[in-house]
């Protein structure tokens, strides 16, 4: 059974569907109706709720989207919504505050930025600095009074005492108990489809690989930015899902010889602080993924799995030489990330096995990197294009090159013959320019609703031309930078 707390009480349930959304439970079934749907894809923010996680001894707060998180997922969780926080004679500061500065617009996305704006207050982490419009980038209504909306944000200051009425001993109290008790098996009887969908939420690793052994048909949801869309939009018909969300050690960070060792299971949110470290480069690209509500659900284990051609993260893991662990019953084996990526659709998974973590190397002292996203969009776009560029340097040759895309074939991957004109050869326009001529012996991509195919190729050669001049000046060729 599924059990999580909310307005203060533990609650259960013991049959419902494990791919029925947060939003349908709060709208139909509770008749919270303040939770809104725009989108039913995790674009448009009008269904942003907030979870409470146990993070040791306090509860950490983020926003999510509703829309596309499965009730199983609040397992062990607080679920809070805008009826949670205050009522019309008592309205929370965040409330207040944009009433009075005028900020609700016509009102139907009004809650999904109050939810928002409660996650920022409620943030008490100072080395994650959230800019009012990178927290707001997720909930996309401009209509009217934006302005106002930015200015509540800016204006709001939290105060301790009001913090405190969520995350108090309490909530850590009941949260602990919940963690003590195990979910079990939930079985539900679709009587649409005739046949009984069954999820389990493992606790360990080895749970998980017996789960997998005996179900290897399974869905393994992690964040559900994905595997969401294929229930609300693609109306796919799951039987077997694991939840991994409460695997706590695939949710590990780990510096190991210099480099990160990142679980499958860490969302991008929390895996950000420690690959801004590796490199700026990195930590810019991770801001660019989706929104803030997509950030504090997806997980790096999850956009590498699912082997989208125009995932994120892979070019810059494959750039810089990572190494995946698959895990199964038995036992783990260690690949190159790249050779993770057979085909499109396809992956180096046999039956069984999960991705378990990455490992990112340290970086060489003559490493020369830069990764870069184009999308339509700065913000909570998919790309057409991702390019990573690792270049080995040495007294002005190119010792070796890693160039690595996304967008331009069916699968993330390297562009070898750019690579080949690269090396032995001096790091110069000259150079450049032959590498740009022999990517088009590298790729033949698709045109479809984000780009042409000659689009993508003209990209690809200047996202090279463009490291190429950053690699000349101390300073960047950025056209946006996020304010």
């Amino acid at each position: 059974m599924i059990k999580f707390v909310m307005n203060g009480e533990i609650r259960t349930l013991k049959a419902c569907d494990p791919t029925r959304t947060v939003l349908e439970w709060l709208r139909e079934d509770q008749r919270l109706t303040g939770t809104k749907e725009g989108c039913a894809e995790g674009d448009c923010g009008a269904c942003t709720v907030v979870l409470g996680e146990l993070i040791g001894e306090c509860v950490r707060y983020r926003a999510i989207n509703a829309c596309i998180v499965f009730l199983p997922m609040l397992h062990g969780r607080e679920l809070i919504t805008v009826e949670s926080l205050g009522t019309s004679k008592d309205m929370h500061p965040v409330q207040k505050t944009l009433a009075d500065l005028n900020g609700s617009q016509c009102g139907f996305c009004t809650p999904g930025f109050v939810m928002s704006l409660f996650a920022r207050y409620q943030d008490t982490d100072p080395e994650l600095p959230k800019p009012v419009n990178t927290v707001l980038a997720g909930n996309l209504c401009r209509c009217t009074g934006y302005g106002p909306i930015q200015e509540t944000g800016n204006t709001l200051q939290p105060d301790v005492s009001v913090q405190s009425r969520f995350g108090g001993s309490q909530t850590v109290s009941l949260l602990q108990s919940i963690h003590n008790s195990d979910a079990g098996e939930i079985i539900y009887h679709d009587t649409n489809f005739g046949t009984p969908r069954t999820a389990f939420i493992p606790t360990r690793e080895e749970q998980l690989a017996d789960l997998l052994d005996e179900y290897p048909g399974a869905t393994i949801v992690a964040g559900a930015t994905d595997v969401g869309l294929w229930v609300t939009k693609h109306l796919r018909n799951l039987q077997t899902l694991i939840f991994n969300g409460n695997i706590p050690s695939l949710k590990g960070i780990a510096q190991v010889n210099g480099g990160l060792t990142i679980g499958a299971g860490v969302k991008y949110s929390d895996a950000l602080k420690q690959l801004a470290s590796l490199h700026p480069d990195i930590g810019a690209l991770i801001t660019r993924i989706g929104s803030v509500q997509v950030r504090n659900s997806g997980t790096i284990g999850g956009n590498i799995a699912n082997g989208s051609p125009i995932g994120d993260t892979p070019p810059f893991l494959i750039a810089l030489n990572s190494q995946l662990t698959l895990a199964s019953q038995a036992g783990e084996r260690v690949i190159d990330i790249e050779d993770f990526f057979i085909e499109y659709g396809k992956q180096d998974l046999r039956p069984g096995e999960y991705v378990k973590s990455v490992h990112i190397p340290a970086l060489a002292e003559n490493l020369f990197f830069r990764t870069y996203k184009i999308s339509k969009r700065f913000d909570q776009d998919i790309s057409a294009v991702c390019g990573a560029f690792s270049i080995y340097l040495d007294d002005g040759l190119v010792k070796d090159a890693r160039v690595v895309f996304g967008g331009m074939a069916g699968t993330p991957m390297r562009a070898k013959a750019c690579e080949a004109a690269l090396i032995g050869k001096a790091w110069e326009s000259e150079t450049i320019t032959s590498a740009c001529h022999a990517m088009t012996h590298d790729f033949k991509p698709m045109s479809d609703m984000r780009a042409s195919a000659d689009y993508r190729m003209k990209v690809a050669q200047n996202l090279l031309r463009k490291a190429f001049a950053e690699s000349q000046t101390s300073g960047r060729t950025r056209i946006l930078e996020a304010q």
